[in-house]
């Protein structure tokens, strides 16, 4: 790695971690975000090294589907445990019992929208003010409209026509009651660019984003895990392939990539030729050409 490449990252770093002292600064009840999936391991590894030696200040909050990849669970609980920090598990079953949430059916049903009534109800509970994601503006166009420190109103939704400016790294995090921010410490890395600084920092990772075999579905040019929440259309068939996962969501909607990378020096090459983007595969973006910007405004991720 050269170390133009790595005085990049160190920007990109000190950055993050300016964002993330700055959200312990001006809230009272902060949270992190967590999926599992890299960007938010990033985004914990970051908040590890802003606050060392001491712990985390804050806790992690993962919105459970009940359709999570057992990999990301399992990984999950084991950063938990090894960083000492508190988690709080929001469950999207639990809302649907408590007819908060009604399930979708059909072959392609999903519970990803399913997850803002969860979240809402899970800041609520815990009076947060700040919940910082690893959300990247060069995800999809309507997280690259997003700022760092991003306004939620009182019933957690997202204007992205009435966002307030950020002059000389100036974050304003004024609000009035019932209010909240959602805060993107990395909104200015690109894929590439975390996985290089995975690599640079020997971050740990869940084996999904490595090559591995798996039965899968081939659905609409999108290759699905088959599992037991994927109803099978008719004239699909189940298929064993070498894949492996540019990023993690829920089993039925999250597309994998066929690939033989198995390290990372492998998956960085791979990157730096492919020209699909990692979202590319989601099941969930491709229901409407708004259908992210939609959800962001009810009060998604």
């Amino acid at each position: 790695m050269s170390n133009y490449v790595i005085n990049h990252l160190k920007e990109l770093e000190s950055e993050a971690i300016f964002v993330i002292r700055e959200i312990a600064a001006q809230f009272e009840n902060p949270v992190l975000l967590f999926s599992g999936g890299k960007d938010s391991i990033l985004l914990t590894h970051l908040a590890k090294k802003a606050f060392f030696p001491a712990k985390i200040p804050f806790p992690l909050i993962h919105i459970d589907t009940g359709h999570n990849f057992p990999e990301t669970i399992a990984f999950r609980d084991e950063l938990v445990e090894k960083l000492g920090v508190k988690l709080i598990v929001g469950s999207v079953q639990e809302a649907i019992d408590k007819g908060r949430a009604k399930e979708e059916t059909g072959a392609d049903a999903s519970r990803n929208s399913l997850q803002i009534v969860s979240l809402l109800d899970t800041l609520e509970e815990y009076k947060v003010d700040a919940a910082m994601g690893g959300a990247r503006r060069d995800e999809e166009k309507a997280r690259a409209k997003e700022r760092f420190f991003s306004h939620r109103d009182e019933f957690g939704q997202w204007d992205p026509k009435n966002q307030r400016p950020e002059l000389w790294n100036l974050f304003n995090g004024r609000k009035n009651y019932g209010e909240h921010f959602r805060v993107f410490p990395i909104s200015n890395w690109t894929e590439m660019d975390v996985w290089e600084y995975i690599k640079l920092e020997n971050i740990d990772l869940p084996s999904l984003y490595y090559t591995h075999q798996r039965d899968c579905v081939v659905r609409d040019g999108v290759i699905l895990a088959n599992s037991e929440f994927i109803k099978l259309k008719e004239n699909e068939a189940v298929v064993n392939m070498t894949i492996r996962y540019r990023t993690c969501g829920d089993m039925p909607i999250t597309g994998a990539v066929e690939s033989e990378a198995d390290t990372l020096d492998k998956i960085i090459e791979e990157i730096a030729t492919t020209r699909t983007t990692e979202r590319g595969g989601r099941a969930d973006d491709k229901r409407a050409e708004t259908a992210m910007e939609d959800r962001k405004k009810q009060g998604y991720f």
